[in-house]
């Protein structure tokens, strides 16, 4: 983790390529290339068809591959990789050096096989789900394939893997883990958060929802189709988008911030809520603004989006699209079934809510305990409450760490960035 002198983060709209993940501004503040769980480096483009490591031709190749094949005529296929999911939680290893720093599980092909044997796993070509490749160009060395798969039904394989120093480790809770300096972790949990999304969503959606017949993977897992001859629907992974606003009081120079019963104490953040259907964005924003504050709103002005993968299983990929939101009316009336509270602060006092020496912990607290999870120290431990730690015993308030978009909405508009 680098020194920071300033203790804001946000968003870099895309001006610039072949950066890492973070920058100093001019304001010596750290920004962020991509949102968290965005800029998947696996999934940035589709290979043709005719391409070894497209989906269609890596899929007959895995299908080859459980078949016993293992000669192959030129030109050789790709390699696989393979990354287990028990429960929506996935593989993962740390590294142990002093920054405490985790990665995913990846097996080879052949090391996935051997870990299944004998396991209650029976491994079929339609329990794989393509999530992406790197080409020789970009591996430096054979083109890889990356697979997911969900081995919930693998009891045994937890102690198996265990073993090996991996553990099966929540998703929120590597998302707290994650040192956004670090490129390689960021794009661990970027795939990670693409592959549950895609995971959960195959287990959610088993049939079709006109005939009532069983639905089966297509396009190695990147959708799914009715097995009914007259029926034959095709049913694509689902994204379900949310708004999200930080509310403003241009006048008074003030933002709206809320507060919820399942939030840890202390913390507030911006309001959100689902897009309804046949309203736009907009419209979403003035509604939700209405329905759970009593506040007006006028303006409304984009900022920047994020996947929001680690809702429940039902929602498994939600899309968090980030406004700025003007007010036009000051006065609050509480939705209490929708909120706890809500109250308009002054930029001062957000200001000192963004404190970045608690997230800070949480990152180092969150990445040693994935470490002593690995090594077997506090196995079977669900860390998911670790999502909480980030909440210190000085500030008065805070809001959401900068892995959320909450985060960056708020910063941009106490340092004044594109607002």
């Amino acid at each position: 983790m680098p020194t920071l002198v300033s203790k804001s983060i946000s968003y870099l709209k895309p001006l610039i390529s072949r950066t890492p993940n973070y920058y100093f501004s001019t304001t010596m503040s750290i920004t962020l290339q991509s949102p968290v769980f965005a800029g998947n480096p696996i999934r940035s483009k589709t290979p043709k068809s005719s391409d070894p490591f497209s989906p269609t031709s890596a899929f007959q190749t895995l299908k080859l591959l459980l078949s016993g094949q293992t000669h192959f005529q030129d030109p050789s296929p790709p390699k696989f990789k393979v990354l287990p999911f028990i429960k929506g939680r996935p593989l993962a290893g740390s590294t142990g050096d002093l920054v405490k720093k985790w990665h995913l599980g990846w097996l080879s092909f052949g090391d996935f096989k051997d870990v299944l044997e004998g396991s209650e796993v029976k491994l079929t070509h339609d329990l794989l789900v393509y999530l992406g490749c790197k080409s020789k160009e970009e591996e430096e060395e054979d083109s890889v394939v990356y697979w997911a798969i969900d081995v919930s039904e693998g009891v045994s394989l937890v102690e198996k893997l265990g073993s090996k120093e991996f553990c099966f480790v929540e998703l929120r809770t590597l998302m707290v883990a994650t040192d956004w300096a670090d490129d390689s972790a960021m794009s661990d949990l970027a795939i990670a958060g693409h592959a549950r999304a895609l995971l959960e969503w195959h287990n959610t959606s088993r049939f079709c929802g006109s005939c009532g017949e069983m639905l089966v993977p297509a396009e190695a897992g990147r959708k799914k189709q009715c097995i009914k001859d007259s029926c034959k629907k095709r049913v694509y992974p689902r994204v379900d988008p949310v708004v999200i606003m930080l509310v403003i009081d241009k006048e008074n120079d003030r933002a709206l911030l809320s507060k919820q019963s399942r939030f840890v104490p202390r913390m507030w953040s911006c309001l959100a809520g689902f897009l309804e259907p046949g309203e736009s964005l907009e419209e979403a924003v003035r509604r939700e603004t209405w329905e759970e504050t009593g506040i007006e709103v006028g303006e409304v002005v984009y900022h920047s989006s994020q996947p929001w993968p680690v809702g429940p299983s039902s929602m498994p990929c939600q899309l968090m699209i980030g406004f700025f939101a003007y007010a036009t009316s000051l006065e609050i009336n509480v939705d209490k079934s929708e909120l706890e509270d809500a109250k308009w602060h002054s930029r001062e006092d957000v200001k000192n809510a963004l404190t970045f020496s608690e997230y800070e912990k949480a990152q180092k607290t969150s990445a040693y305990k994935v470490d002593q999870m690995c090594k077997g120290v506090e196995k079977g431990q669900n860390l998911a409450s670790d999502f909480n730690v980030e909440s210190g015993e000085l500030a008065p308030m805070f809001v959401p760490g900068p892995y959320a978009i909450a985060h960056h909405l708020i910063s941009s508009w106490v340092h004044h960035y594109q607002v």
